[in-house]
């Protein structure tokens, strides 16, 4: 290659390599397929990289004159070590999906239809988007929707299964989410609270991995008609620990869900206090802290939320307990959420309880090191509100008694 000169019209504009196939876009001018679709599907651009123009559709057309001169090239130039790379398999087309979905609506060809799609969306995102608009969307959700004329595990088969995972792994655009949602009238929600009730462990953290993707487009659609039997079933995800994603991406849901004042409630009678609890005494890994942390904060600002904390024995102990080990926004959670129980919920036996566990040592410690302002105002309040009972402890420096009023 270094001997010999590339003709420049050989060369794609994004990487500056050569072609190996080279395709077309909207605005006329060719790309290698490989940089185009990474900055179309993966960085999710919608100009033309060179012209800066908008893509009217994402279509990728082949530039057979252009690939076959390449190959032509290559092959002439093969004593300079050259090679020639073979002509690329042609892209998956709409006509083709569409005819795949047609069989897959037939029982006896469903199953090897839905494994044909699936392998082709796992080969790239193009793949994905033409899938998508060819209406797998619509009929993936369909095959999952027949799960809600019967609720037991009975009513989930493999087919049902491989259609969420290749509604899962198709990446869907917020225009394929959307319709997800809006169709049926929150029928495919239902659909989901079941395959987490009924499903195997797979299908559940499909299901709730996917519930996450939904919420992250759409929370305040989804968020105000959500029944107690969704919280019910993906609390029993969290509990169960399938896998460190479905982990995380329940708590990212009920995080979502929970930004709406009545499913604080939804969330507390389900039992995510005392799940959270436990969960944050084993819980090292800094992004699953936070979000428990964040999700207890939320929950803890009904009453609800907080009643159900101090009847767990660990639960001021393991909520101070995460103050400065964390992070800075834990820490700053963590001490919101001590001061949702001062504020409204301080009994005199919660108050010894705080005082005899060690949180008003952790808070008189947040005063003295660099933690954020609005955690140390919040700490300085604690102390205030309860000022009487705790200013004989022992546990507060003298330092601190002489330097601060209370």
């Amino acid at each position: 290659m270094d001997e010999i000169e590339v003709p420049s019209y050989f060369i794609c504009p994004i990487s500056l390599e050569m072609m190996k196939d080279p395709v077309t876009i909207s605005t006329g001018i060719t790309y290698d397929r490989e940089n185009i679709e990474k900055w179309i599907f993966s960085a999710k651009n919608s100009t033309c990289p060179a012209t800066k123009q908008p893509l009217t559709d994402i279509e990728l057309t082949p530039n057979v004159i252009l690939r076959r001169l390449i190959q032509s090239w290559c092959t002439l130039n093969a004593s300079h070590g050259i090679e020639r790379f073979p002509t690329p398999r042609p892209p998956v087309n709409k006509p083709q999906i569409i005819k795949l979905l047609k069989e897959a609506k037939s029982p006896d060809m469903q199953m090897k239809s839905l494994k044909t799609l699936r392998s082709i969306a796992s080969e790239n995102d193009a793949n994905k988007r033409c899938m998508e608009s060819a209406g797998a969307t619509e009929f993936l959700a369909s095959i999952i929707n027949n799960s809600n004329e019967v609720s037991n595990e009975e009513s989930f088969t493999s087919t049902k299964d491989e259609a969420l995972s290749i509604l899962y792994q198709l990446k869907l655009s917020e225009h394929g989410l959307r319709s997800l949602i809006t169709n049926g009238n929150g029928e495919f929600i239902t659909s989901l609270t079941h395959i987490m009730q009924w499903g195997s462990y797979e299908s559940r953290a499909y299901a709730v991995m996917l519930m996450k993707k939904m919420f992250e487009a759409f929370t305040p659609t989804l968020s105000l008609s959500l029944k107690q039997e969704f919280f019910t079933q993906v609390v029993q995800v969290l509990r169960d620990e399938i896998s460190q994603k479905a982990t995380k991406a329940s708590l990212q849901v009920l995080v979502h869900a929970c930004s709406f004042g009545r499913n604080k409630v939804k969330a507390a009678e389900a039992g995510a206090i005392r799940v959270l609890v436990d969960l944050l005494l084993d819980s090292s890994e800094k992004r699953a802290c936070e979000l428990m942390l964040v999700l207890l904060d939320q929950i803890c600002q009904n009453a609800e939320g907080r009643a159900e904390l101090l009847n767990h024995p660990g639960g001021l102990a393991i909520v101070s307990k995460k103050i400065l080990r964390v992070s800075k926004v834990a820490s700053e959670r963590a001490i919101k959420i001590l001061h949702s129980i001062s504020k409204f919920s301080a009994t005199p036996s919660v108050v010894q309880e705080m005082l005899s566990l060690g949180v008003v040592a952790k808070l008189c410690l947040v005063l003295q090191v660099d933690c954020g302002s609005k955690a140390k105002d919040r700490a300085r309040e604690i102390l205030k509100f309860h000022a009487k009972a705790w200013r004989s402890s022992p546990c507060i420096p003298m330092n601190l008694l002489s330097s601060y009023t209370f």
